[in-house]
Formats: C-alpha cells, sequence, structure tokens
C-alpha cells in the first residue's frame, strides 16, 4: 500500500479509460461507460478503485488519475468505457498529512464519493478499521453507480398542500414497522416498502405529511459499543438513501423502493418531508474514522479550530461542516435539487439549522450565502423549508432565522405548553402568544402563523407518553452513565415514577396527554406530533434512544388496542383542526388575515377577567368573528375543579366539542352530535381542557 502523503505512480491498468469530464460531479452512466469526477484541491494523487463485491480484498481494477490530463481545475475526472449502473467503485487520495495545517490524507482508506447516488455496506464494515492506521479495503463502505433515469413515475409531482392544511407526524422508517405486532412481512419490517403497507393507517389518522428522520447513507456503528446508531443523524452520504431500509440489495433497489414509497404517500395524499443533517458527518473529531470527506479534503469540508488540527464543534458530534465554504455550498444544493427532482420529496427540515449561520470560520453572519441559496433557488421554489433554528452551542436563532420561506421548530411552545399543562407556576401569562402562533417570537414582517412549527414531543427527549410518566430521563440502557440526554424535561410522573397499575394514576395520565394534543393541535401554527403518541408509544423513561434499535423505540402497534380511546381521540381533533380550516377557506394568507383581525377576548374563571399572576394556572379565550359561530375553549391545568363562567352565544347554543376529564367517547364529538350546555357557566374538572362551540341558528 501507498504511505500517506506519497504520490500515486502511474499504473497499466489505465490503458482503455478516457479523460473523462468535471461535471457532473459524482458517478454518471452514459450509453458507453461511466464518468467519474470528484473534488479534491490539495490532493497530490488520486486512485480510482472499482470492486466486483462490496467485501473485496483488493479491487479488481485500479485506475489512476494523472493530474496533468485527468484534472480540471480541483477537480479530478475520468471516463470507463463498458461499466454500468451497480458497478462498486471508492478512491484513495495521496497528499499530505498534516493535521496542524488542516490536511489529514491517507492514501491506505478506501474513501466514498461525497456525490455517490448509492452506498454499499460490507459485512464486514468496520469503523475502528478506519479510524487505525492502515488499510480497510475490505471493511470500507463502497460507492455505487446508479443510473436514476429509468423510473416511472406515472405522473407523479410534489403535493405542493398549503401550510394551513398541513399536520405533521415525525416518524423513523425503521421503527415504524420493525416491530412483530406491525403485521408487516418480516423480510419488508423496517423498510420503505413496509411503510407503504402502512400507508392506510397514517389517513386514518388524518395527518397530511410524514417527516422522516435521516434517510441518507448515516454510519450504523457511530454508537457506543454493543449497540446501534438508530435515529440516523451520523451521515456518510447526501446523495444515498439509507440501503438498510430497502428491502431490495439490487443496484437500484434503495433508490427505486424509496421513490415507489413518496409515489405512494403522494397517491395517499400525503408529503414526504426528510429530516436532513447539513452540520456535521459520521467522520467525529479527530480520533474519528476516515470515510470520505476527511480524506478528500479535510480543510474544505469542515471547519477547523484557528491551529487547524482541532475541528470546531458546535454540533456536539466532534465535527462541523464547513457549508458556506462554496463547494460545500454547492454539494448541498445540489443534494436538495437530487432529492426534489430525482426523488420528488416535498420539504426537509434541517437539523441544527443555525449552523448554517456560520461562516467559513465559525462566526455567525447577518446573511449566510448558504440560507439564501436554499431560498432562492428556483427548483426548490414551492418546497417546505423548516429549521431547527438553534445548534449545540448556544446560537438560539428561533423567531430571528433569516429568509422568507422558512418555518421553524417552536422549541419555547414546546417548554410553555409543557410547563402549562404540568402546573407550574409563571406558566399561564405565555398561553396567549403561544396559542395564537407566538407574535412575540416571530415578531413584525416575519410574523405568519404557519412559521411556527409547533410541537410537545418530538425524537429527541420523551415521548407523550414518558412526559406524564416520569419525572427524571431512564438513559442507563445507553452505556453512558445516565448521563447524556437533557435533565430538563418539564416532565410529571401524575405521582408515580414509570409504569403503574394505579387506575387514577393511569387515567390522570391519559388526560394530560389529551390535554398536550389538543393545544398542539387547535393552536396556530403547523402542528407536529411524533410517531406513538397517539398511541402512548414509550421508551422506559429514555429520553436520547438515538442507540436503540429494539423495542425501546419501535412502535408497537399492540398499543393502538389498549389505547384505543386516545388513538380516536387524536383522529377526531385532527378532523376537527383540518374541518375548521376547509370550513373558511382558510388559506395560508387568508389565516393569517384572520388571526390578525379576529375578535379573541381573554378571560378567567369569570368573564373578561383572566389572571395572568405567578399562582394562577387557568384562562379561557372567546373566539368571534367565525363564519356562524365562536369559539370558547376553558384551559385548567389547576388541581381542583373550577367553574367558568360563560358568554353568551348571542342567538345560539354552546355546544361541547372537548372535555378531555370526560371518558371516551364523551371526551370528544363530532360537530353533530356534540350536546348542548345549559347555563351561564362550566365545572372544568381538574387539569382539563374544554372546548365549546356556537353556530348562529338559521
Amino acid at each position: 500500500m501507498h504511505a500517506p502523503g506519497n504520490v500515486m505512480s502511474h499504473s497499466v491498468l489505465d490503458v482503455g479509460v478516457e479523460v473523462g469530464k468535471s461535471f457532473p460531479v459524482g458517478a454518471t452512466c452514459r450509453a458507453d461507460g461511466v464518468n467519474f469526477s470528484v473534488y479534491s484541491k490539495n490532493a497530490a494523487a488520486v486512485e480510482l478503485l472499482l470492486f466486483d463485491h462490496a467485501d473485496d480484498a483488493r479491487p479488481t481494477r485500479t485506475i489512476t488519475l494523472d493530474p496533468a490530463q485527468n484534472r480540471t481545475y480541483y477537480y479530478w475526472h475520468v471516463f470507463v468505457p463498458g461499466l454500468r449502473a451497480g458497478q462498486l467503485y471508492g478512491y484513495r487520495v495521496a497528499g499530505p498529512n498534516l493535521p496542524e495545517r488542516g490536511f489529514r490524507f491517507d492514501s491506505d482508506k478506501v474513501l466514498l464519493d461525497p456525490y455517490a447516488k448509492g452506498v454499499v455496506v460490507p459485512a464486514g464494515y468496520s469503523r475502528q478499521a478506519a479510524s487505525e492506521p492502515g488499510e480497510n479495503i475490505a471493511a470500507a463502505m463502497k460507492s455505487e453507480v446508479v443510473d436514476t433515469g429509468r423510473f416511472d413515475w406515472e405522473g407523479d409531482a410534489p403535493l405542493r398542500c398549503p401550510w394551513a392544511k398541513t399536520v405533521i407526524y415525525e416518524m423513523h422508517v425503521g421503527g415504524f414497522t420493525r416491530h412483530p405486532s406491525s403485521g408487516v412481512a418480516p423480510e419488508r419490517r423496517g423498510t420503505y416498502a413496509g411503510l407503504i403497507e402502512k400507508i392506510p393507517y397514517l389517513q386514518s389518522l388524518g395527518v397530511t405529511a410524514v417527516e422522516l428522520l435521516p434517510v441518507f447513507q448515516f454510519d450504523e456503528q457511530d454508537a457506543p459499543p454493543g449497540l446501534s446508531n438508530y435515529w440516523g443523524y451520523q451521515p456518510v452520504s447526501f446523495f444515498a438513501p439509507h440501503r438498510q431500509y430497502s428491502s431490495r440489495q439490487d443496484a437500484l433497489g434503495p433508490v427505486d423502493e424509496f421513490r415507489e414509497m413518496v409515489k405512494a404517500l403522494h397517491r395517499a395524499g400525503l408529503e414526504v418531508i426528510l429530516d436532513v443533517v447539513f452540520n456535521h458527518t459520521a467522520e467525529g473529531g479527530a480520533a474519528g474514522p476516515t470515510i470520505s470527506f476527511r480524506g478528500l479534503d479535510n480543510s474544505t469540508y469542515y471547519i477547523l479550530e484557528q491551529e487547524h488540527a482541532r475541528y470546531a464543534d458546535y454540533t456536539g458530534t466532534g465535527n462541523t461542516l464547513n457549508a458556506n465554504r462554496p463547494v460545500v455550498r454547492r454539494m448541498i444544493l445540489d443534494s436538495l435539487r437530487y432529492w426534489v427532482e430525482e426523488m420528488h420529496v416535498d420539504g426537509f427540515r434541517f437539523d441544527l439549522a443555525s449552523i448554517l449561520s456560520r461562516d467559513e470560520t465559525g462566526r455567525p453572519v447577518e446573511d449566510p450565502p448558504v440560507i439564501w441559496d436554499i431560498e432562492t433557488d428556483p427548483v426548490l421554489a414551492g418546497t417546505k423549508l423548516i429549521a431547527e433554528a438553534w445548534d449545540a452551542v448556544g446560537l438560539y436563532q428561533v423567531g430571528s432565522f433569516v429568509g422568507d420561506a422558512w418555518k421553524e421548530w417552536n422549541g419555547k411552545f414546546r417548554d410553555d405548553i409543557r410547563s402549562f399543562v404540568k402546573g407550574d407556576n409563571a406558566a399561564v401569562a405565555k398561553l396567549p402568544c403561544r396559542l395564537f402562533a407566538s407574535p412575540d417570537i416571530f415578531a413584525g414582517e416575519k410574523w405568519r402563523p404557519e412559521r411556527s412549527v409547533n410541537f410537545v414531543t418530538c425524537h429527541d427527549g420523551f415521548t407523550l407518553n414518558d412526559l406524564v410518566s416520569y419525572n427524571v430521563k431512564h438513559n442507563e440502557s445507553n452505556r453512558e452513565g445516565n448521563r447524556d440526554g437533557t435533565n430538563d424535561n418539564l416532565s410529571w410522573n401524575c405521582g408515580v415514577e414509570g409504569p403503574t397499575e394505579d387506575a387514577n394514576v393511569e387515567q390522570l395520565r391519559n388526560r394530560q396527554v389529551k390535554n398536550l394534543l389538543t393545544l398542539t393541535l387547535l393552536a396556530a401554527g403547523t402542528p407536529m406530533l411524533l410517531m406513538g403518541d397517539e398511541a402512548r408509544r414509550t421508551q422506559r423513561g429514555n429520553n436520547n434512544a438515538y442507540c436503540h434499535d429494539d423495542e425501546t423505540s419501535w412502535f408497537d402497534w399492540t398499543l393502538l388496542e389498549r389505547h384505543g380511546d386516545l388513538h380516536r381521540f387524536v383522529k377526531r381533533l385532527i378532523s376537527h383542526r383540518l374541518h375548521l380550516v376547509a370550513r373558511h377557506s382558510w388559506h395560508d394568507q387568508a389565516l393569517a388575515d384572520f388571526l390578525r383581525q379576529a375578535q379573541v377576548q381573554i378571560h378567567g374563571v369569570k368573564l373578561d377577567q383572566p389572571d395572568l399572576s405567578q399562582e394562577s394556572h387557568s384562562l379561557a379565550f372567546t373566539v368571534r368573528g367565525l363564519e356562524g359561530g365562536m369559539i370558547h375553549l376553558m384551559l385548567n391545568a389547576y388541581w381542583e375543579a373550577l367553574a367558568f363562567e360563560l358568554p353568551r352565544a348571542e342567538g345560539a347554543v354552546w355546544r361541547r366539542l372537548i372535555d378531555t376529564s370526560l371518558a371516551s367517547p364523551d371526551d370528544i364529538c363530532a360537530e353533530a352530535e356534540a350536546p348542548p350546555v345549559a347555563g351561564l357557566t362550566y365545572l372544568a374538572q381538574p387539569r382539563s381542557i374544554v372546548y365549546l362551540f356556537a353556530q348562529t341558528m338559521n
């Protein structure tokens, strides 16, 4: 093998290849062969390795690129006649190994093509072998040539669902169907094909979009010993769909199965939003593996500290992608375009999106080029863009994230709603803003109701069941001494830590879950639910289950029967939200206009006397100006029943749509079946939410 830093010698095996072209970047199929192009500014020599099998100990062919002929600017390229889709390949790159100058070339390592549309993982893949000195040919991931031009979309196109009509369901492709109770055949459990089988469930639930945890190929070994990286936030590729989510392992298997899933979801009226990670890679810090970017051009792809040997770590994972470096910006744009044009996805949720605001030195800047590139790109026009507008070291931009098209995860909605329902002091005063799209956060021209993506749970943290069942995290199974995961959960166990047979505690937990879901789905903004919360999925108190590809994280479908009342409640609640939007023809601008002009009165237990004091635990709202009626909402987070005064219904009759204190089916009714409410007061039970409506009688 070549020693790191040495220039590779010319090989006689290069006979028969052609110079090739620098564009397109990656591996591109042509009628008579494949063109390869890869970027490396500081490489001294580049080899293209061809393989027959992923676990081959030696390449079947090694092609050494001549820097005088096979390099244009900093792009190394070659055309190999006779190759076809399915060909496995990788690169070896020689250059200086001088960490103090930012160079970490290692010509022993097989590198993935950053633009590869397919990645194959050998049975003997070893992250450790990629981290230690010496060759790792048999143990390295391999890139795969993919020809994406042979798929029949049958007229499919992104759905362009208005934000006002959007209800997001955050889910994990693998965990959705891996549990034996899913009813999916064993060979399709945990796959794109398995998800297709459960589309009728998503339709019946009523959500309009699925937000998939990362589906870019990621390193499953990036986890504590004996565990597996489950969430997928350790990407090794930004173009290849994760192969382990495919029931097909042929050359086009993962790509086509993913596209079949998208096409099937679109036919069912469901949008597809991808959780994308453009802030770091699986290569980690200085002791991490050399998989792709580090070995191709470390100082180009990553933000380095001033002494260059250290990686800037704004992500908590060991490295930070240099997103505003021109080459990296182009790669991000090319990736997003690929997933929209070739894979037909409807949108993206950007993990730790504030990192995209950092320049090439890591300094936050006012107008980050990559964010404006994404915002103004014509291919991405109309695509849903959602920012997790913070990073791991305190850059918090919720309400100040740049751009006009971006929506933002509203972490303050999560915290303030949790705090109120839990019964904390000083929580009531924040409710009016949170329930009406947080105008205090998204102020001025940035305020539009859909900009606030409202959620109380997501993949990161407690599930909804665990939020009302545990006071503290229980992450011992992560093998990190319970030190990982946040300690600030704003959770309450309702009197008993963990599972219980106490019927009273269980009844209270069920009510609290309904309270949290009611506020999420009735609030103005874009609601997001976590997979399984509609059936009280539990992680047994683990609030950082990133490393558990097991029943800790999977959706146990037997819960739908055990908690059928809650499942029914959620379906009715979503249906009512979308019915309100449809009845009033609320497209995005119309809803914004209505909220600006809405006649909203805020009350306490007495009309027009809201108590926003530190010790208050209750509030009520009357919303007028609706077509033919009005709504009255009573929120009681107090531990005793409270009698709320009701406004006069003005020629109509108050009817009870929701009372979370009541047993199913009285907890939520269809409008036509909602019982009338007599009198001018309503006794709201402890820790409950009541929703009344009145329609003018014609």
